[in-house]
Order: C-alpha cells, then structure tokens, then sequence
C-alpha cells in the first residue's frame, strides 16, 4: 500500500499536476499535525492555544516578521528538529515520528523513509508559504 501511495505522488508531481498534489498534501499534514494549536488557518488560535504556556504564533505572518521574506529553510529545521522553538519545548516533531525517518521501516528502507519524510516537510512549509498575508 505505501509503495503504491508513493508511486501515485511521484507520477502526480512529475506531471503538471505536481503543484497540486503538493498544496493538497501539505494543507493535509498541516490540518493533521499544526491545525490543533496554530488554528485551521494558521492564526494561532487552535483548540489547543488556550491550554499552551506560551503564546501561540501565528504561521501566517513569517514573512512579515522576517522583512517579506518567507523563511523557507528556518521553518525547514523546526520542523525536522534541528532548529528549537521556545513554545514546544522540545525539539520537533513533538508529534513522535511523524517527521522522522524510520531506518527499520521494511517498506520503504532507510533511504526511502528519508525521502518519504523529507516530502512530508516539504509539501507542508510549501503550504505554509502558500498561507502568508
């Protein structure tokens, strides 16, 4: 199943409708991973904002606080876990392995839980970039 999964999304985005398929994928794992604190629309006001210690920041706002201009790689490594927010207190993903390679993984390999992660984060900060005001 996941070998199928991955070859509709290599034919999808190899064709023109790789743009697409990439906004849907990455406003899916947003609404599955993000929506729950940063909001349905990025305005950090999630279910979950009310109960945080911290203020929760709107993602729809990164390339304004960062002189119009998108912050691609930063946003990149936060979620990847090589860069630290404040508000998580711990490095991302704190949603387990949803964005960590698993090298055990039979179905995919070492190699491929790689790629397969890496789209997953990509296709979402694409999409955050997609939601900037």
């Amino acid at each position: 199943m996941r070998k199928s999964i991955l070859l509709v999304t290599a034919m999808l985005l190899g064709t023109g409708f790789g743009a697409l398929a990439e906004d849907v994928i990455g406003k899916n794992e947003y609404l599955a991973i993000c929506s729950v604190c940063h909001g349905a629309k990025g305005g950090g006001n999630g279910p979950f904002a009310a109960v945080m210690n911290v203020e929760v920041p709107s993602l729809t706002t990164l390339s304004a606080n960062n002189d119009g201009e998108f912050p691609f790689l930063r946003v990149f490594m936060t979620i990847d876990g090589r860069s630290q927010t404040e508000g998580h207190g711990a490095p991302m993903p704190v949603w387990g392995d949803r964005f960590m390679a698993q090298t055990d993984d039979p179905g995919y390999g070492p190699y491929g839980s790689e790629l397969v992660v890496r789209g997953r984060i990509l296709s979402l900060v694409e999409y955050l970039q997609s939601i900037q005001e």
